[in-house]
């Protein structure tokens, strides 16, 4: 069978990757075709074009790089239509994803949708177009199943992927040591435009906590001269395509919101989350956006379990006052460590790519 996969982000190049290994055990004759990142390549699919090229965020960026987006959408559909799959399966990225599965389903092509757009968030109604579009909608977050009810559409749950990544993780042995101080984590971030906004409050935290090792996990898709310019002098270290092992050794971390806090979580790190954004961008947000947090822990827990910062409150003096509660507090360590495993428990132990895979072979078989 034919098959083709399209992520437009780091997150997505994860997920599609696992997905891509376990639709080749249940299909021994899978050709798989992507738009994704080294991870999906490296899993065994024909990389057509890498999700750095497709990363915009915010509404003021997206406008700005209209003319970029629509013509990847006209190659999308030409590569499509050249292939001929017998499926489509999207990963999230609902701006462009959205678009293509209206176009595949008048050409009518199977569609499957792995790991929802998050419509709860904002514009429920984009629903109706995912009914009349999706033939098969998988979700990976516990609620998603029962707001997808509420619409009269069925969901199903397959479980959260991340399980299955940061459990094959701890199995194996903590390679060797990054620093013999204790380490703070960076994880500002895979999109160019969110490391400029983001890590340079977080490198502030170096001179108010000189007793520890800041590390920042560098995005693989990002040039180190990225992160150089915004570090200068500071005694700062990076690791690249090592974020697991980073996040393993670490007493806490800095994290800019998304897949990553919750990927911090499940590893039991105390962290902060970060987010600073477009300020255009941001009040449009608001305006459009009906969530109560901005990071998946607190979205599935329904609860603040970790600090957020969002725009204005990512500040030098917020930080360091939210970093020495996640690393002095005792109680408040104490309590995040029972919301970290009700958090497993609540994700369940469903190896979600599996899962996956099974749902889209029986489609189409």
């Amino acid at each position: 069978m034919r098959y083709y996969i399209i992520a437009g982000e780091a997150s997505g190049d994860l997920h599609g990757s696992n997905l891509i290994k376990a639709i080749h055990h249940k299909d021994a004759h899978a050709d798989i075709r992507c738009w994704g990142g080294d991870r999906m390549e490296a899993a065994g699919a024909t990389l057509v074009k890498h999700y750095r090229e497709l990363a915009f965020m915010g509404f003021v960026e997206v406008i700005m790089h209209l003319p970029t987006i629509l013509k990847n959408i006209d190659t999308c559909k030409k590569d499509i239509l050249s292939y001929k799959p017998d499926v489509l399966v999207l990963i999230d990225y609902p701006g462009f994803n959205m678009r293509i599965a209206e176009w595949a389903k008048k050409e009518g092509i199977k569609i499957v949708y792995y790991i929802s757009p998050q419509v709860w968030a904002w514009k429920e109604k984009r629903v109706i177009k995912l009914k009349r579009d999706v033939d098969k909608m998988l979700v990976i977050l516990p609620f998603e199943e029962a707001f997808y009810k509420k619409w009269n559409y069925k969901a199903i749950y397959v479980g959260h992927p991340l399980i299955e990544v940061v459990t094959d993780e701890q199995s194996v042995p903590v390679s060797q040591p990054l620093s013999q101080k204790p380490i703070i984590a960076l994880l500002p971030g895979s999109r160019s435009q969110e490391i400029k906004a983001k890590l340079p409050v977080m490198l502030l935290m170096v001179a108010h906590f000189p007793d520890y090792e800041f590390i920042i996990a560098q995005a693989p898709s990002q040039p180190e001269s990225l992160y150089t310019e915004i570090i200068g002098n500071r005694p700062v270290k990076m690791v690249k395509g090592n974020t697991y092992n980073l996040l393993r050794q670490s007493a806490a971390a800095l994290v800019t919101s998304g897949t990553a806090t919750l990927e911090t979580a499940l590893f039991g790190v105390p962290e902060v989350v970060c987010y600073k954004g477009n300020p255009i961008s941001f009040w449009l947000a608001k305006k459009l956006v009906n969530i109560k947090y901005i990071s998946l822990v607190n979205l599935i827990m329904d609860k603040p379990v970790i600090r957020e910062l969002i725009q204005n409150e990512l500040n030098e003096q917020q930080l360091v006052a939210s970093l020495n509660e996640i690393l002095q507090d005792t109680n408040y360590k104490k309590q995040m460590v029972k919301d970290y495993a009700e958090l497993w428990h609540k994700l369940g132990d469903t190896h979600a790519s599996t899962k996956a895979a099974e749902e889209i072979v029986a489609l189409i078989s």
